[in-house]
């Protein structure tokens, strides 16, 4: 296919990302019930180690790496480890489209750690496009918070632990196959949570206990993994086909998807704070979405 050609099948695979990454949300609510969050954190890991590792041998991958993709390797499957726990702490007593809208605020906080730590050139719109879209997660967050309490904030520690696993993937796609990439980054993953889980279950630390599931349980915390698995290679191949800027403001389809699952499967619906607040974040990161391409336009103009 030439660049055009893939330009569809990029957006149908970002749709599909939108439809299928919810489900990982339902899976960890379901299989959180019954086992730690400790263990839906691992189960995500090891069961993708497993499916990628098949598909890096069926492709003929090299599995080396440098050392700097070592040590960004392990840097992002240790952020990964916490967005994971952090949103699965949160789905567990939360509606799976509250926690999710809360963690929509992961665009404004790359913007952020772009201009305060890498010291990239931020508009003063897009940084009030950003403190809005803040406004809009406490909007969600303020209920969530009464009725919840302080797990309503679990979502925040995943919108910070996915930026900076996005800014790192960005990174370490220089030196790795997107394939190569996930396995790594999952079997690094799977190593790092174990010692946890063992320390967690010898101090007696319920949401680190290592004790296994019975029965469907199983099934929840497979599913888990392998709707991490199969979205996240949507998303990967999706911008490799696709320019991020026409991508990007699919994602917020994601908000739908979540919501519509919510309620078939566990009857939850935003309550309107949820709605306006939902809408606010939306709305912000669309405005930064459009800033971000005039000023891509205007860079190449000024390029020629």
């Amino acid at each position: 296919m030439n660049p055009t050609d893939r330009i569809l099948p990029g957006v149908a695979l970002m749709i599909a990302f939108c439809v299928i990454a919810p489900l990982i949300d339902v899976a960890s609510k379901l299989a959180a019930q019954e086992v730690s969050v400790g263990v839906v954190t691992l189960a995500r890991f090891v069961v993708q180690a497993a499916l990628m590792a098949p598909i890096i041998t069926y492709l003929r991958l090299d599995w080396r790496m440098s050392r700097r993709a070592f040590w960004l390797t392990l840097a992002r499957a240790a952020v990964s480890i916490g967005s994971t726990y952090s949103f699965v702490a949160a789905v567990k007593v939360m509606p799976v489209a509250d926690a999710l809208a809360i963690a929509f605020v992961e665009p404004f906080i790359i913007l952020l750690i772009g201009k305060l730590v890498m010291a990239e050139q931020v508009g003063p719109r897009r940084l009030a496009a950003s403190v809005v879209g803040f406004v809009g997660a406490l909007f969600v967050i303020q209920p969530s918070f009464a009725v919840f309490g302080p797990v309503a904030l679990f979502p925040l520690g995943t919108a910070f632990f996915f930026a900076l696993y996005m800014l790192l993937t960005r990174a370490l796609s220089r030196h790795m196959h997107p394939v190569t990439m996930q396995m790594h980054t999952a079997l690094a993953a799977t190593l790092m949570c174990l010692p946890f889980l063992a320390l967690g279950t010898a101090l007696g630390e319920n949401s680190l206990s290592l004790a296994p599931p019975q029965g469907v349980f199983w099934l929840w915390l497979f599913f888990v993994g392998l709707a991490a698995t199969v979205s996240h290679m949507a998303m990967t191949y999706a911008l490799k086909w696709a320019p991020s800027a026409t991508l990007a403001p699919l994602h917020y389809l994601e908000i739908v998807t979540a919501t519509l699952f919510g309620y078939l499967v566990f009857g939850d619906f935003p309550n309107l704070l949820t709605w306006v607040g939902i809408a606010i974040i939306i709305a912000s990161g669309l405005y930064i979405i459009h800033r971000e391409q005039l000023t891509a336009r205007q860079a190449r103009q000024v390029r020629r």
